[in-house]
């Protein structure tokens, strides 16, 4: 299809605009837990609060590439840029190594009623890896 005008297709809207707005409160609560808003953290036990607080750098920069990354991604969907498959890919892996360590980490404090979150936050990057890949390879993203 080397040079031909693909149209862009419905879905590219709704998907790309509800991954925004969910990759969008991602960083938002990213932002509101880094910079210790206290407003917006007050709901949280302190438990919890102290072990994300104490968290290694590494722990915060694979959250910073998951919720980031994930924004990013976005956004290049919506432009219609192949650079997508990759950030989303990139999210996805951060994300995933970052709740692995959590689950394993046995001094985690856990939420009641929070166990299945994890799993439907990588369904929906798995979802939006295999989504960008697919319109990329039918020329939808350049």
């Amino acid at each position: 299809m080397s040079g031909t005008i693909v149209k862009t297709p419905w879905h590219l809207w709704v998907v790309g605009g509800l991954s925004l707005l969910w990759n969008g409160f991602g960083c938002f609560d990213f932002t509101m837990t880094a910079t210790h808003n206290t407003a917006y953290l007050a709901s949280y036990p302190q438990e919890m609060l102290d072990y994300w607080f104490d968290m290694p750098v590494w722990s915060w920069a694979l959250w910073a590439i998951g919720v980031f990354g994930g924004l990013l991604g976005s956004v290049a969907l919506l432009m219609r840029k192949r650079l997508a498959v990759g950030l989303f890919l990139a999210s996805l892996l951060a994300a995933t190594v970052s709740m692995v360590m959590g689950y394993f980490d046995k001094n985690a404090p856990r939420m009641e009623g929070a166990e299945l979150f994890p799993l439907i936050i990588i369904g929906i990057a798995v979802f939006l890896v295999v989504y960008a890949r697919w319109l990329s390879r039918r020329d939808v993203l350049r």
